[in-house]
């Protein structure tokens, strides 16, 4: 499927899955218009990684809802490489039509990789997806690059695994199965 370089710069706010509670940290999911991607489903994949039991949530220490207001401390923006480059570059980031980003309170999610997934990452673009959310939520949290801990070894979702693995497997989670974080050695 043919990815769009560029669309409108205008958002649909998903609303399906919207929580009206008081607990948890707010996020709202936005889907620029004429993408071909129905913002409600993007929002359920998301809720489905931020909720997964190997995801930032797994100990309960983070809790996410989802909202559609302007309460979101988190905005996660699906968007053409031309949209998502003019996001990154707001905050200082060059991604050259091909990466995610991460600026202040927006996640901004390039379409070809949501789409895609990436060639350096061995598996299918549905977990890529995970890893993209994992990684700039990870950020949003306060964590910075990671590298490979050693040959064979899980990658760290906070690597660049889209720019090579190092020698590690690819890997969409914070944390293993049983509860032990993912990680490896600060990138400067």
């Amino acid at each position: 499927m043919p990815v769009p370089e560029s669309g409108p710069g205008t958002f649909t706010v998903a609303t399906a899955g919207v929580e009206d509670t008081s607990t948890g940290r707010p996020y709202r999911v936005e889907v620029e218009d004429g993408i071909g991607v129905d913002p409600d489903e993007a929002a359920e994949q998301i809720a489905a990684v931020l909720d997964h039991e190997q995801g930032w949530s797994h100990s309960g220490d983070v809790v996410f809802r989802q909202v559609a207001d302007e309460s979101a401390t988190l905005v996660i923006r699906i968007a053409t490489p031309n949209t998502s480059d003019g996001i990154c570059a707001a905050g200082g980031l060059d991604t050259h039509g091909e990466l995610n980003c991460r600026v202040g309170r927006t996640v901004a999610v390039n379409l070809k990789r949501w789409q895609l997934g990436s060639p350096e990452f061995d598996g299918p673009p549905e977990e890529y997806r995970a890893l993209i959310i994992n990684h700039e939520v990870g950020h949003w949290l306060g964590y910075g690059h990671r590298t490979c801990p050693g040959p064979g070894e899980p990658a760290p979702v906070m690597m660049q695994q889209i720019k090579g693995l190092y020698g590690c497997v690819s890997n969409a989670w914070p944390y293993a199965p049983d509860g032990t974080f993912h990680d490896g050695p600060h990138v400067p």
